[in-house]
């Protein structure tokens, strides 16, 4: 056979350092945000705020600022697409949207003040509920679902899986039988939930489980996999050296492994819950109703402002290439920040103009029109991955005219319907909630006269299930809801 020459077009994924910053400020809330690029700017001398004075505010407009006659031709022509939806893909950041929403207006852009982000704390939000959150909206049988809750319930706040399989087959005894090869199955399911590397049973496999995403070009994946396999504990005493001998590797290929093991996290449970109790809801994105058409922007009054300090830029320009080289790594640094914070916003935006589209019908008229919704499904309409929309909606809220909302609140899972379609859950428990108000006190429903009367409406539920809805209501049961006039 000879050898030849072959070209290729094709994209894989590098686990860089500006990546890894842009997902780990993607995930972040708009309270850490602020907190994080202050953090930044008090540590780097080539980042600034702006100044006041360098931003137009227009109070009455769609948009909350406009730096310059540049940025207001792009807002113009993001104005132009908004209904379309069309932000520039996460991370290119080059030909984004300067869209930034104040939260004020008139007619019918005003945003009323029920449910103002100042009347609404954050309420921190588990591990177990990102992963629930995330359970409940994949497709998965109900005797599935039931092992997920029970190991979801069983892994620890930094992440890991602490029980053996076996223990969790005791637990889910007597409501469901399930072997060890079935727990796993469904183990594997959660292992692919956001955060990357959550439901490992060890140090090792959780490495494993952030490295195996990443495109096999990647460089020291392969050395990192079998160094996460065989040698996680003897890791630190190896170094690249002892880890190219370990393994028959050249040191060059071992030094890039271990750096990329370094990149990992060895704790991903960690970055959820860890919220503070005593901030405020900051709504990242405002969502107003305009001449009948619903639209979305950032919201600008809660979006920290900083640029590149113009004075040590100039002074870099000036500066030999010796003196200067501390300087450029930060100008680096600060350009790499503000590009990924770029991205941030234009990933956010991305997702909420979807959810608007998809959950038009809940913005008019409440929860009975919510429809079922998926992570997946708004995943595949822009083009993103699973977890990236799971770190883009954690902790994020939006202003409608509705109030405050968290992005979670727009999602959910499904119920087949008569006419072919589905109705959400949610949908479902408002439904389950109107007949229950609309009841004779002195002959209240039972639950299997709510399933009877739902299936008459087209929704065919099972009383167990109208149980469980009931129960999540805080209904009581039919007898306890006897009065006697």
């Amino acid at each position: 056979m000879k050898p030849r020459l072959q070209t290729s077009l094709g994209q894989h994924l590098v686990l860089t350092p500006q990546l890894r910053q842009a997902l780990h400020l993607l995930q972040l809330s708009s309270v850490e945000l602020e907190t994080e690029i202050t953090t930044a700017v008090e540590s780097n001398p080539l980042l600034d705020w702006e100044e006041p004075e360098s931003i137009s505010v227009q109070p009455t407009s769609e948009r909350g600022s406009a730096q310059d006659a540049d940025s207001s031709r792009e807002d113009h022509d993001a104005n132009n697409r908004e209904g379309d939806g069309e932000p520039a893909a996460a991370w290119d950041g080059d030909d984004g949207w300067n869209e930034r929403g104040t939260g004020s207006g008139n007619g019918q852009g005003d945003i009323d003040g029920d449910g103002d982000a100042a009347d609404r704390m954050i309420q921190s939000e588990s591990l177990q509920d990102h992963l629930s959150w995330q359970l409940h909206l994949s497709t998965m049988s109900p005797r599935d679902r039931n092992i997920g809750i029970a190991l979801i319930d069983a892994i620890d706040d930094d992440g890991y899986l602490r029980e053996s399989l076996d223990d969790i087959v005791a637990a889910l005894l007597p409501e469901t039988r399930a072997t060890s090869g079935e727990v796993a199955a469904v183990l594997c399911r959660v292992q692919r939930f956001d955060p990357v590397g959550v439901g490992a049973r060890d140090l090792g496999e959780c490495l494993r489980l952030q490295l195996e995403p990443l495109h096999v070009d990647t460089p020291g994946r392969a050395v990192a996999l079998l160094a996460a396999r065989d040698h996680i504990e003897r890791l630190p005493k190896l170094g690249a050296p002892g880890l190219a001998d370990a393994l028959g590797c050249p040191a060059e290929e071992a030094a890039t492994a271990l750096q990329l093991l370094r990149s990992l996290d060895p704790r991903p449970g960690a970055q959820i819950g860890n919220v503070p109790h005593d901030n405020y809801v900051t709504p990242d994105c405002v969502i107003t109703r305009q001449n009948g058409v619903w639209r979305a922007a950032l919201a600008g009054s809660h979006f920290p402002r900083v640029t590149i300090h113009r004075g040590y830029e100039q002074m870099i320009q000036h500066a030999g290439a010796t003196d200067a080289g501390y300087l450029k790594g930060r100008l680096q640094e600060a350009r790499w920040l503000l590009k990924n914070i770029e991205a941030r916003g234009e990933t956010l935006l991305k997702v909420v103009r979807c959810l608007v589209r998809q959950q038009s019908g809940f913005l008019e008229f409440g929860k009975r029109a919510l429809r079922p919704l998926t992570l997946r499904e708004v995943a595949e309409e822009i083009g993103m991955h699973e977890s990236t929309v799971s770190r883009a909606v954690a902790r994020k809220y939006v202003h409608t005219p509705r109030g405050t909302l968290s992005l979670k609140d727009f999602f959910d899972s499904g119920v087949g319907t008569d006419g072919g379609g589905e109705a959400s859950s949610t949908a479902i428990q408002q439904m389950i909630r109107s007949l229950v108000d609309a009841e004779d006190p002195r002959k209240p429903l039972s639950d299997a006269r709510l399933a009877e009367l739902l299936k008459a409406a087209g929704v065919p539920v099972a009383r167990r299930t109208v149980a469980k809805y009931r129960e999540a209501l805080h209904i009581v049961s039919s007898h306890e809801r006897v009065r006697i006039a």
